[in-house]
């Protein structure tokens, strides 16, 4: 099977940011989603240039999604590996979890971050775009732990009281690659028995209803992220327990 990432469809072209104009790109629509349309802030964040940038963008990969008829960065997911971590600077996951486990699994990590689209073209096909590019680099690199941090949209705990209990309750990791968040905020707030299910579920975002339905599962404890005005639990994905009919569906390259 091959293992080319770049692709052209619908309109649309995926591939890695090559070069800094690429990575400028995807900072801007980083920007434009995590700062002008969520109001988060952060000291990344040059507001003169309007893009959104960190330390972890110059040791991480870029996928990158572009519009055909604009040639504009429609879609972005940033990706780290193991072998591409620096000593000085880590997983962008480590400033909120104790990422312990997962390295301790030996195991060929992969840490997904950043991942936004362009509100004009969310209702298209531009996500499932990411995911098959994702879903190669995951084959090229035979990457084995998925991770990285997912946000519900808000500081205030009680809002996300539902969706963060579901989660606790039904899809916590198993405790040999369960991260801990360091600033501990628990998650198990409604008793399950308590719980309406349905009403939490949508209350869920769709990007971690997606990770959940690759039979994705969470860490210990919600991090409040209060310079990017989210809450984030950690999501980790298995490769070898990935839902193989979801798969086909989301990521064929993987099923």
């Amino acid at each position: 099977m091959s293992t080319s990432i770049e692709f052209e469809k619908d309109g649309y072209q995926l591939s890695l940011a090559q070069n800094a104009d690429d990575l400028r790109d995807a900072q801007r629509l980083r920007y434009d989603v995590f700062i002008t349309e969520l109001g988060g802030q952060g000291p990344g964040v040059d507001h003169a240039a309007r893009i959104e940038q960190d330390a972890f963008d110059a040791v991480s990969d870029h996928l990158i999604l572009r519009d055909n008829s604009t040639d504009e960065v429609i879609g972005v997911y940033r990706v780290l590996r193991s072998d591409q971590v620096c000593s000085d600077v880590g997983f962008y996951s480590n400033s909120e979890y104790d990422l312990g486990p997962l390295v301790a699994s030996g195991r060929n990590l992969l840490e997904l971050g950043r991942s936004c689209v362009h509100h004009a073209h969310r209702n298209g096909p531009a996500m499932f775009h990411l995911w098959t590019g994702l879903a190669r680099y995951i084959q090229r690199h035979k990457c084995e732990i998925l991770f990285g941090v997912a946000s519900l949209q808000g500081t205030e705990i009680s809002e996300h009281a539902a969706a963060l209990s579901l989660l606790h309750h039904r899809h916590r990791a198993p405790d040999e690659l369960c991260p801990r968040a360091k600033t501990y905020q628990p998650m198990g707030l409604i008793p399950e028995a308590q719980l309406d299910r349905r009403a939490a579920m949508v209350a869920i975002p769709p990007l971690i209803k997606a990770y959940l339905r690759l039979g994705g599962v969470v860490g210990d404890g919600a991090f409040v992220d209060t310079a990017f005005n989210c809450t984030d639990v950690c999501m980790i994905m298995d490769t070898a327990q990935i839902n193989k009919r979801q798969t086909r569906r989301f990521a064929p390259e993987l099923a």
